[in-house]
């Protein structure tokens, strides 16, 4: 299993001396609906979800808030003290903070942003960007069709470009952000070349299995600024305790270096398995810890 959610949230469970454990959990999608249904009478705070379940759960849960309505997809559930389950995207905010802890200085208005990609990270990210201002993003997809869908839902900034312009269209750019998963372990590189980048562009993927994937060290050996994806997966689980038990852990760098130490560093070096079976990953706390709302 390639996610690092269970060292993390119970990182935190240790380090607030909660008894409780956060255990991933393989829920096939026909079940998604049941196995969300049994997460209030089972005790559970809430669960994150990843990928095929993020959009699907959007029907399920009782409540969803705007954003993650308006992206689409839900990557948190909170149980409530009544029982009832609300949906949030918590990756729309681990994106942003992320870049700012290593990039205190960055504006989403700085310049022309591309995304790869028009998946559910993407939208997050765009989202993200276009909240924080950005006037103009170039989103470039393998199917064009999928990123003028998404072009489509957050308006006039956001630019869907054809596969075989994605080189062309670093040109002048300030930001570049890889949201596919090309460059994780077990997946070949992202087929982009950098020639037309500006050497001081942002470059961030939000892979975080390497640390440091191809792209990552193509741009930091030609002089880009990076940000590596491991800090958004970071800020999007404290956000999610603040909504499951009121508290508010930070992002240190004693938790950054716990979880490091389980990640291989650069690409190819051997761990990491892609094809993990966790879809959804609850947080289980015993009878006794509150519940968020309580």
């Amino acid at each position: 299993m390639h996610s690092r959610s269970p060292a993390l949230h119970n990182y935190f469970f240790t380090q607030y001396r909660l008894a409780g454990t956060y255990v991933p959990l393989a829920i096939p999608p026909e079940r998604l609906e049941p196995a969300l249904r049994a997460l209030a009478p089972l005790g559970f705070s809430g669960c994150n979800l990843t990928i095929p379940h993020k959009e699907r759960a959007l029907t399920i849960v009782d409540e969803v808030d705007d954003a993650a309505r308006r992206i689409g997809a839900i990557s948190c559930v909170v149980v409530r003290a009544d029982g009832s389950l609300g949906g949030t995207n918590n990756d729309i905010h681990g994106f942003t903070r992320n870049i700012l802890q290593h990039q205190p200085g960055w504006r989403a208005d700085a310049g022309p942003a591309v995304v790869i990609g028009a998946g559910g990270g993407a939208r997050a990210v765009v989202y993200s960007l276009v909240d924080r201002g950005a006037r103009e993003i170039r989103l470039v997809n393998r199917t064009r069709e999928r990123a003028a869908t998404l072009a489509r839902q957050f308006g006039s900034s956001v630019t869907p470009l054809d596969w075989n312009e994605r080189h062309r269209a670093l040109d002048g750019a300030a930001m570049l952000v890889n949201t596919t998963s090309q460059g994780m372990s077990g997946q070949p590189p992202l087929d982009l070349s950098l020639d037309a980048l500006p050497t001081n562009a942002l470059v961030v993927d939000i892979v975080y299995i390497p640390l440091e994937t191809p792209l990552l060290s193509t741009a930091r050996r030609r002089g880009n600024p990076t940000v590596d994806g491991l800090g958004m997966l970071l800020h999007q689980a404290c956000i999610a305790w603040r909504l499951w038990f009121g508290l508010d852990p930070e992002v240190t760098p004693a938790l950054r270096a716990a979880i490091e130490a389980t990640l291989p560093r650069y690409a190819g070096s051997g761990i990491g398995d892609p094809g993990s079976g966790k879809n959804l990953e609850p947080s289980n706390p015993e009878r006794g810890i509150p519940n968020p709302g309580q």
